[in-house]
């Protein structure tokens, strides 16, 4: 155990700092401090010796350097079990330090503030919320966690005022441990968002070493399936960056969101917010079953009917996203059958009432969901490595598609087709879907080849009495022979889009002259595995 005799005390955020420093005095405790810690102490009546009246020699540069000094350091880090250390101590009068009360200036805040750094005064602020003290103090002290206990949260202030009493003003060498090891993972995730603004500086996309500190902010109960163990993660940027909560959503009622929920809940999201105006996006297992959206706020209804209608067999027990306020008539229908999630921009408080009355229905609240759309990096394990890409959140438009059929769009097929590109990036691959102006009419999704996933489409939309006459299609690739686009057009197409690029191009563009459907080659593939 770790006998607290000396403490150092030197905190930016100084929540609970005052009842931890009375704990430290009713074990007779020296305390030094720092700056403002210093002056705040003593304000509050704290007996402190200040850092200048130990080190004998002042704070200089505006207060960077204070603590980078060898009496505090040779106090931090001596290793009490070597005579040579003791000794040491004692010919040079330096005395232990055995805990270190320190938190960092806020470099996240101060980067957040000035996201686009346009003028020198903003550059110099962050540069200046840079600290430099801080981490020195919590790494030495957690190297020598064997003599020194480190705090660098104050949320750990509870429990060490509770050990402290048990212990009679003692600190186990368990807790040091663990402090130590959450010290150092403070410290690399501060210089994790200090390397991320210093990327963004030099505009570099992939650098050589990639750091991502990422904050645990949810248990789950298991991950994709029972024997797998899973919590959801933030990183730090993002959890500081958005409202109104660590978790970045607010769940409003439900079970307990697990690992699938949550990447269901996503592509919903994505899928529902990427299309025009009002979008409804309905989705199971990753992948839309229906897609619908509404000019006006007032249609929603409208929508989420078209969207269910497309594959209602999928809809139930699915996760269903709403790019706007649900109220109650669309709760109302929601509500018809079966469904795991619903997330969506707002809820009005008679809508919350009518999901009241199905306790288990995750009701989940994304006040932003274009912050999924954001352009933003994905990692994933492949071959005891990671790959790391642009997330797929761009679109190209229609200024830079090209019509190859002899058949031109209407402004109608435009907008169906512009539509059909939208839903069909979030629809596994190989992914065929037939779609009107504004809704899905059938999907078919993550076949080995593209013709499997048109027949699939079309034998989904006879089993639901849905009609393709007249329908546009979206493959998320290029047809790499007729076939595929023959299914399409005997099955009722008028018009389709696709990337283009395959050697039997021109063989697809004759078959769609042949069947007189317009096509369109947007250059831009949509694979999602």
């Amino acid at each position: 155990m770790i006998k607290i005799q000396r403490a150092l005390i030197s905190v930016y955020d100084k929540t609970g700092i005052l009842e931890l420093s009375k704990h430290l005095l009713k074990y007779q405790v020296e305390i030094i401090s720092t700056g403002g810690t210093y002056k705040y102490l003593q304000e509050n009546q704290i007996p402190v010796k200040s850092i200048e009246e130990v080190t004998q020699f002042p704070e200089i540069l505006d207060g960077r350097v204070k603590t980078l000094h060898p009496v505090i350091h040779a106090g931090i880090l001596a290793n009490l079990s070597n005579p040579e250390h003791r000794r040491t101590l004692e010919e040079m009068n330096i005395s232990k330090i055995d805990m270190v009360v320190v938190n960092l200036y806020p470099f996240v805040k101060s980067f957040l503030k000035y996201p686009n750094l346009s003028t020198l005064e903003e550059e110099l602020e962050i540069i200046e919320n840079i600290d430099i003290g801080g981490p020195t103090l919590i790494r030495a002290s957690a190297k020598n966690y064997f003599h020194t206990v480190v705090v660098c949260d104050p949320s750990d202030y509870v429990e060490l005022i509770k050990e402290l009493d048990m212990l009679n003003g003692y600190v186990s060498q368990h807790t040091s441990l663990r402090l130590a090891a959450k010290a150092f993972r403070i410290t690399s995730s501060y210089d994790a968002i200090i390397s991320e603004y210093f990327r963004k500086k030099t505009q570099e996309d992939f650098p050589d070493i990639i750091t991502i500190p990422l904050k645990k902010v949810h248990p789950l109960r298991y991950g994709e399936n029972p024997h797998q163990k899973a919590h959801f993660y933030r990183d730090l940027l993002s959890i500081h960056r958005d409202a109104p909560n660590e978790l970045g959503f607010i769940i409003h009622q439900g079970k307990e969101l697990s690992f699938n929920n949550l990447l269901d809940l996503t592509a919903a999201m994505q899928c529902a917010a990427s299309l025009p105006h009002y979008g409804v996006a309905i989705v199971k297992h990753l992948n839309p079953s229906g897609a619908a959206y509404a000019t006006d706020e007032k249609e929603l209804v409208d929508a989420f009917l078209l969207a269910r209608r497309c594959d209602p067999v999928s809809a139930f027990g699915g996760i269903i996203a709403i790019n706007g306020i649900v109220q109650e008539e669309l709760a109302e229908k929601i509500t018809e059958q079966f469904v795991e999630c619903v997330i969506a921009r707002e809820y009005t408080k008679e809508a919350l009432k009518i999901f009241e009355k199905k306790a288990n229905i995750r009701i989940v609240e994304l006040p932003q969901p274009e912050v999924l759309l954001m352009p933003q990096k994905e990692l994933r394990f492949a071959m005891n490595g990671y790959l790391y890409q642009d997330m797929d959140v761009s679109y190209n438009d229609r200024e830079n598609w090209r019509v190859v059929t002899q058949k031109q769009p209407t402004e109608d097929d435009w907008l169906g087709l512009e539509f059909a590109w939208k839903v069909v990036k979030f629809v596994k691959s190989n992914a065929i879907i037939f779609t009107s102006k504004n809704a899905t009419l059938a999907i078919g999704a993550g076949q080995m080849s593209r013709v499997d996933s048109a027949e699939l489409a079309v034998r989904k939309a006879i089993k639901n009495g849905i009609s393709l006459k007249d329908s546009y299609v979206a493959s998320d690739a290029f047809f790499p022979f007729k076939d595929g686009l023959e299914i399409v057009a005997k099955a009722g197409a008028r018009a389709v889009i696709q990337p283009g690029g395959s050697i039997r191009d021109q063989e697809v563009i004759d078959t769609a002259n042949e069947y007189g459907i317009a096509m369109v080659f947007t250059d831009m593939r949509h694979f999602r595995h």
